[in-house]
């Protein structure tokens, strides 16, 4: 047997290994493997931690205001994730939530049904997905630049759309709106029957809850979740196997821009008002919430639990820095921070160890 054989013989064989090692991972071992896991430990440490130094972080009023605060980002992300498992990125989605928001708020300043103005709201930032979602899959063009475009452009109209002016005569239905964005379960006694320690949950909340359930069980049980994940490993071979691939990365990005326009209504039910600059930044803390829960940005990985939890981090950090007292403008420095470590961790379960990488370049130093 020639020396090349045997050793592309032994290359397979490891392969296989590996395969097999994989295979046989107990759900624990799985577990502990998971960044997803490990931000969640982190996550629960530092609430333990900052309940016990600063007794009003967990008041009722307190998880209340987090839980609402996080949940448009987590609805979000989870839009996101879909987008990065197939190995691209969404920069437009906190424009496409000024678009949606601004259309919405016309219609019902023109006095139309609320069913009627939150449906127009939701084709506008379907429209901006399919806009993404057609150059990158069909035409091939860079997600990046797509979407970035798309930042640019769905801004523009909603500034231009309503004149520059903030939108809150909202007519006949104005309470039915905020009524959708204010509403809160369970409610404290006496108008409810939850006791003054539980805190009253949002409509945010409650709508993040049942969408990570659905994407959750998606990524689980569906061929299409089995697509995204071989879109993202390798497009190539998905290509090669049948796997409709501009099909999946169209539905990817109307899904993540539709995601956006959910949090976009549930934040204009509960200020009563749709301004044009509603989401501005929202891209940077949607993508480090997704990073920060693992999902890979080479694409190939990223689960719904992920998408929550990591955005959940993000808003209890910058809850604790205000309340440890620390300036705002520190929480970018943070957020920044946690992504780079993110992508570390990331890197250390992809098979690309930073500690490899440092070795390698040593060796080659010395050479």
């Amino acid at each position: 047997m020639k020396p090349s054989s045997a050793k592309a013989i032994e290359e397979t064989h490891a392969a296989i290994s590996d395969v097999v090692s994989i295979r046989e991972q107990t759900t624990f071992q799985r577990l502990i493997a998971s960044q997803a896991f490990w931000v969640a430990v982190a996550l629960l440490a530092l609430v333990m931690f900052m309940t016990w130094s600063e007794p009003t972080f967990g008041t009722a009023d307190n998880v209340t205001n987090v839980t609402r605060n996080f949940a448009p980002l987590a609805i979000m992300s989870l839009g996101m994730t879909v987008v990065i498992i197939t190995g691209g990125i969404d920069l437009s989605v906190g424009s496409v939530m000024g678009l949606v928001a601004i259309v919405t708020g016309l219609l019902l300043t023109w006095h139309y049904s609320w069913y009627v103005a939150f449906a127009a709201g939701l084709l506008a930032g379907l429209a901006c997905g399919a806009f993404n979602g057609f150059f990158v899959a069909y035409i091939g063009m860079p997600s990046f630049v797509v979407t970035l475009g798309m930042l640019s452009i769905a801004r523009s109209l909603a500034v231009v759309v309503s004149g520059n002016q903030m939108l809150y005569q909202f007519g006949p239905d104005a309470p039915i709106v905020r009524a959708i964005g204010q509403a809160k379960w369970p409610l404290h006694a006496p108008v409810g029957w939850a006791p003054r320690w539980m805190p009253e949950l949002s409509s945010h909340f409650w709508v993040m809850v049942i969408l990570a359930l659905i994407l959750g069980a998606v990524f689980m049980f569906t061929a299409w979740a089995r697509h995204l994940y071989a879109i993202g490993s390798n497009e190539s071979a998905a290509r090669l196997t049948g796997v409709p691939v501009d099909w999946i990365k169209f539905q990817a990005y109307v899904f993540s821009s539709f995601t956006a326009s959910i949090a976009s209504l549930l934040l204009l039910g509960y200020s009563g008002s749709a301004i044009n600059a509603m989401g501005t930044g929202y891209e940077l803390r949607v993508i480090a919430g997704t990073v920060i829960g693992g999902a890979n940005l080479m694409g190939g990985y990223g689960t719904a639990f992920g998408a929550v939890i990591g955005s959940a981090f993000l808003e209890v950090i910058r809850n604790a820095l205000l309340m440890a007292g620390i300036d705002s403008n520190w929480q970018g420095a943070f957020v920044g921070m946690f992504i780079v470590i993110a992508v570390l961790v990331g890197m250390q379960t992809s098979g690309t160890s930073l500690l490899a990488t440092i070795r390698e370049w040593v060796v080659w130093k010395r050479s």
